[in-house]
């Protein structure tokens, strides 16, 4: 096989959600965004459902769509930028929920579809997304007057827990919502690790089910072995890849891997990234090309016909460390050419 193995674990994607689901003081949802952050959004959230999950958050009606079609009636399916121009067939026929974010939104849903749920999102510090303060008390009345079935927010420095904006924007988001009718929302993952005043009416982790930062205590979920294609020896001073960045010092043992850029194995890994081969580690040697590494596996005694890049001796949040960005870049990079193999389906 010429492509390597993307490998998923959705009984520790489970554990990690029931972990977080018993740390969280009301209900918790599950965000499956971008494909559920590479893994599988269909896979994810069917699992999920049958561990108890009935909360769902993506991005997109188009992305509520096709999970609607994944888990079938009854789980609810929340949309992040809400009810958006030409939305409204699909948030209709697929029974999605909008997170209404203006009053041009709340208005264009009312227009289209005035007795279909809807949420709101507030913005209560980031500047992102969600209704300002004077909007949402200008609209609140009317909205509260509705099927009304969420207010949310969203932190902006959870993974950081003294950054002073997390406590400024909890007391935002209670003086916003004082009173209001329906259940509130503020934390993903690591507004549940704040803590319960954090935490109100339901919590919705995203990365934390995937195994990512700022949740330590996350079963790892991907692992990613890649097929050696080729191997070849190297002088000393003979150069390997494009700008012939690598230069053999010793006599050298190259194995050529497939997997590069378009794999999501970005190109500032060059020089930098390593693979296993069991737990002895082999660096990249030379630039990430689009489809291909080049591995120095000198050291190794006998050569497998794979190296590993995600695995028990390297998380995505070690790789990312090493790739100068974050867990979630790995994840929703990784390349659709890998074959997918899940366990606990």
């Amino acid at each position: 096989m010429g492509t390597g193995i993307l490998t998923i674990d959705l009984n520790a994607i489970a554990a990690n959600w029931r972990a977080l689901a018993g740390l969280s003081r009301g209900q918790t949802g599950a965000v499956v965004k971008a494909n559920a952050y590479g893994c599988g959004a269909a896979e994810v959230a069917t699992r999920l459902a049958r561990d108890g999950a009935r909360q769902f958050f993506v991005a997109t009606a188009e992305e509520g769509a096709t999970l609607r079609k994944a888990l079938g009636p009854g789980p609810e399916i929340n949309i992040f930028s809400g009810h958006m121009a030409g939305d409204s067939a699909l948030i209709g026929d697929h029974a999605l929920t909008p997170m209404l974010n203006s009053p041009a939104q709340a208005a264009r849903h009312r227009a289209a579809l005035p007795d279909h749920p809807y949420g709101v999102q507030l913005d209560s510090g980031m500047n992102r997304l969600g209704m300002e303060a004077p909007e949402w008390a200008a609209t609140r009345a009317e909205l509260e007057a509705g099927p009304l079935s969420l207010v949310m927010s969203h932190l902006a420095c959870a993974d950081e827990p003294d950054h002073p904006l997390n406590a400024a924007q909890l007391r935002a988001f209670v003086q916003m919502t004082q009173g209001v009718s329906a259940p509130r929302s503020l934390s993903a993952t690591g507004g549940i690790l704040l803590g319960p005043e954090y935490h109100f009416d339901l919590t919705r982790p995203g990365v934390g089910l995937y195994g990512g930062a700022p949740f330590g205590a996350a079963q790892p979920v991907v692992a990613l072995s890649l097929p050696v294609v080729q191997l070849r020896d190297v002088a000393p001073g003979e150069t390997v890849g494009y700008a012939a960045s690598f230069t053999a010092r010793r006599p050298t043992r190259i194995a050529t891997v497939s997997a590069g850029y378009a794999d999501g194995l970005i190109r500032y890994m060059s020089g930098k990234a390593q693979l296993f081969a069991g737990a002895v580690a082999c660096p990249l040697a030379g630039r990430v090309s689009m489809d291909l590494l080049t591995v120095d596996v000198t050291d190794l005694t006998e050569v497998p016909d794979h190296l590993d890049i995600l695995c028990a001796h390297q998380g995505v949040d070690d790789l990312a460390s090493v790739a100068g960005t974050i867990g979630y870049e790995i994840l929703t990079s990784l390349g659709r050419r890998y074959g997918r193999r899940y366990l606990g389906s």
